[in-house]
């Protein structure tokens, strides 16, 4: 008679067949140490069971092999080419800095997408619009190399490097999935009287980069023929990039956003446009509501399908299509966070994308290419 029992792994939870196990010893699995016979997945839970907990046992299983003996380097390959690549090869037409931060050692405010969005925002610039995978930059916490960890420094280096020697007929992309904030503005540059900023994963001891730096990184040094596009899936990032134009996709029609101040935030002679994941003073959503048990920035996620199926849209019907599908998903109720958002919001939760630009142009007519 077989003497063997159902029993979880103490290491990584996985069930499996042991043979005579004493009540309340502790045993491992065959992944953590090969002793044991392990039970087929479909017979150990049932069809919705393993989907949640069959991943999670095989993947602690993976981790409980891998732990002491492989650096994070070789568990997650970096998105970045050889460093020294950046400066052997000749410049490109086309370049893009790609920040994701997941504030790891922030539980309370860690975010579960943004490195999901920036591996789709890659995938997409060099298989959708022909971006050498050399000359685009990668930063998350991921990555080994320090020169590509989020900090301020780091990004501000990234966004130097991104304007730099810029020519005509170059196209440009910055994307940014992370925290947004809102502080007061002091120089009388904003109407609404905040400063939009983005945060670094060092942003409590180096400071956030405000929309006024980074309209002096990558918007002032713009020159004729140059084309930027900023992408940025964030809260309070509606006029991150500080632009002197901004499309109102429900009137259909261009205002001004010029600093009261009278500072000059245009460009010199090149175009700047910014695709912003919500207004000034809306929050944007982190979801599982396209991909079940993966996180995405909503507008990140939305953006990237749109452009895969349809290539080259108007800006106007980019937004529209943009604006239709959060719409459906909100009334949904499939937001992640949503309970929490719409308490705050007083159950009138809703992300607005904005379009903003350096100068203005028939958002029907004029197609987008990254």
């Amino acid at each position: 008679m077989d003497m063997r029992r159902s029993t979880p792994c103490s290491r990584c939870r996985q069930r499996f067949m042991a043979k005579s196990v004493t009540k309340g010893a502790d045993v491992e699995c065959p992944s953590c140490k090969p002793n044991y016979l392990p039970i087929p997945a479909d017979e150990q839970y049932s069809s919705s069971q393993q989907q949640h907990y069959g991943l999670r046992s095989r993947m602690r299983c993976f981790y409980s092999q891998v732990r002491g003996k492989v650096h994070q380097s070789t568990v997650t390959p970096s998105l970045n080419p050889d460093p020294s690549a950046f400066n052997s090869m000749k410049r490109s037409s086309k370049r893009a800095v790609l920040c994701g931060i997941t504030y790891n050692n922030w539980k309370q405010y860690r975010l579960k997408g943004t490195i999901n969005d920036v591996r789709n925002m890659r995938d997409l610039l060099i298989n959708n619009f022909g971006y050498p995978g050399h000359f685009i930059r990668v930063l998350t916490e991921e990555e080994a190399d320090p020169r590509f960890i989020p900090t301020r420094k780091n990004i501000e280096d990234s966004l130097s490097w991104l304007v730099s020697d810029s020519r005509q007929g170059d196209s440009l992309v910055f994307f940014y999935s992370g925290h947004g904030l809102r502080q007061p503005d002091f120089n009388n540059d904003e109407d609404d009287g905040f400063d939009e900023t983005i945060c670094p994963v060092d942003f409590q001891e180096a400071g956030m980069i405000v929309d006024n730096d980074l309209n002096t990184l990558i918007v002032r040094p713009l020159t004729p023929g140059v084309t930027l596009h900023a992408i940025v899936d964030a809260c309070h990032s509606g006029t991150i990039l500080d632009l002197p134009k901004v499309y109102m996709s429900e009137e259909k029609n261009w205002v001004n956003s010029i600093p009261p101040s009278g500072a000059e935030k245009r460009t010199s002679g090149g175009l700047a446009i910014s695709i912003s994941a919500c207004l000034d003073h809306q929050a944007a959503a982190d979801t599982s509501a396209f991909t079940a048990g993966k996180m995405n920035g909503a507008l990140t996620y939305i953006l990237a399908e749109i452009l895969k199926k349809l290539p080259g849209p108007t800006y106007g019907d980019l937004f529209d299509l943009i604006n239709e599908t959060l719409n459906n998903v909100n009334q949904s109720s499939c937001l992640a966070n949503t309970r929490f958002l719409r308490r705050l919001f007083n159950s009138n939760f809703s992300q607005t994308p904005l379009l903003s630009s350096s100068a203005e142009f028939d958002v029907y007519k004029k197609h987008l290419f990254l």
